[in-house]
């Protein structure tokens, strides 16, 4: 059976809502996105021919505020996917405590086939499809998988030439110097790690003595090894998707991959040179080499449903910590052989939520139009990232119940509040 991403985000909800009681009216709720818009993009291409795109927004729930939420291009795009995503993103935006709801966006699409003038009419004719679900008060993309930048400026440009005006916060994760924030590229990786160290120190585990096997090398998996790297733990391998013949490799160093060289010798979406890399003394091995790897530490950051109940024997047993830096990487299936296992799981919507959080500081400053350095930027996100941590962690131990659930019941019920307080149930 297919997994679907959307029904293992119910199962996740319905499991907690069952253990703190929450009421059928709030289940109805929350269970489901509160408004989606599916739609199709026109887009002449540069032969001259007119391709149809299928997009979706999608908004889960709004009660704490705008729905904020990534737009991602890959081939494989459904609304099941964008509905698992905007779900979590109401539950990450709440663990973390910012006034903002969740919601996702998507286009089926594969950039690494389109011309950057092909991907530009993409993404404003993406705009111009959406433009009355968008809006600094209503709802709020920022980049994703596939997504970046030059993207996301794209789309505000095209939003402030229908809107007649400038509205900065239409949009997140734009370049610096026209509304972007210091800070934003490394946000996610960077509050992967800030919250592993927190919990690791917890532990009593020192960094310092760890290694780790981190899948994805994006902004995320990018990020996180080198910070992980300069605190003194030792990348063992990293996977990349090599989109020139569809299949993933992973790429070991025993003795330590080195991520700012590897950086260098990767493309805008993240796949590694597969020779230069073996010039620089890398093993080249097959994708799914890096979940087997004897280390300390599993980082997932690339696609959900890539640890499954199929290939969950594959972890190593010298494995004792997993990071969920992805969106919804580890099937929840998975989550009992975890716990018997004694892996200690730092759950996805925790683990990533840098990337919302920084996106959140974006949007304060373009209100104030006064931005802060980029030390100011990782300070505030690390203050963040560690608060929501602890209280994970608290609940956690305090009541012995299991990481990802206390993170959940945090969620829920400051979601459940609001939607209280505003008189919806």
């Amino acid at each position: 059976m297919a997994y679907n991403p959307y029904e293992d985000a119910q199962t996740q909800f319905d499991k907690v809502a069952n253990m703190i009681g929450l009421e059928q009216s709030a289940r109805d709720l929350l269970r489901e996105p509160m408004k989606e818009f599916h739609f199709t993009v026109p887009v002449r291409m540069d032969d001259g021919v007119t391709k149809i795109f299928r997009a979706y927004r999608i908004k889960h729930n709004d009660a704490r505020g705008p729905a904020k939420g990534g737009l991602r291009f890959h081939p494989q795009e459904t609304a099941d996917t964008v509905r698992a995503l905007s779900m979590w993103m109401t539950w990450k935006c709440a663990v973390v405590d910012i006034p903002l709801g969740g919601g996702k966006g998507g286009v089926a699409c594969d950039p690494h086939l389109m011309s950057l003038g092909e991907q530009e009419r993409l993404c404003r004719g993406f705009v111009r499809q959406s433009f009355s679900q968008l809006g600094p008060n209503i709802d709020v993309p920022a980049p994703d998988m596939m997504t970046n930048a030059r993207h996301m400026l794209w789309m505000m440009d095209e939003y402030e030439t229908l809107a007649g005006g400038h509205y900065p916060g239409v949009i997140t994760g734009k370049p610096v110097g026209i509304g972007g924030s210091l800070g934003r590229t490394d946000a996610t990786g960077f509050g992967v790690i800030y919250v592993l160290k927190d919990m690791l120190d917890r532990e009593g585990i020192d960094l310092h003595n760890t290694t780790a096997s981190i899948q994805g090398f994006g902004n995320v998996g990018e990020y996180a090894a080198k910070l992980y790297s300069q605190w003194g733990g030792n990348v063992i391998c990293i996977s990349s998707y090599d989109q020139a013949d569809g299949m993933s490799y992973t790429f070991r160093k025993k003795t330590g991959c080195n991520a700012e060289e590897l950086a260098r010798i990767k493309d805008a979406f993240g796949t590694i040179d597969k020779e230069q890399a073996k010039e620089l003394g890398y093993e080249v091995l097959p994708g799914d080499a890096w979940l087997s790897e004897e280390v300390d530490i599993l980082i997932p950051a690339a696609l959900e449903d890539q640890i499954t109940l199929e290939n969950f024997h594959q972890i190593s047993k010298s494995v004792r910590v997993l990071c969920e830096a992805a969106n919804g990487p580890t099937s929840s299936a998975c989550d009992q052989l975890i716990q018997k296992r004694g892996i200690f799981l730092i759950p996805d919507f925790l683990a990533n939520a840098g990337g919302v959080t920084c996106s959140y500081y974006e949007q304060v400053q373009c209100n104030m139009n006064f931005f802060w350095s980029r030390e100011e930027v990782l300070e505030r996100l690390n203050d963040s990232m560690v608060n929501a941590s602890r209280a994970v962690y608290d609940l956690a131990k305090g009541e012995d119940i299991y990481m990802r659930d206390a993170a959940y019941m945090i969620a829920i019920e400051r979601v459940n509040d609001a939607i209280k307080l505003r008189g919806w149930i």
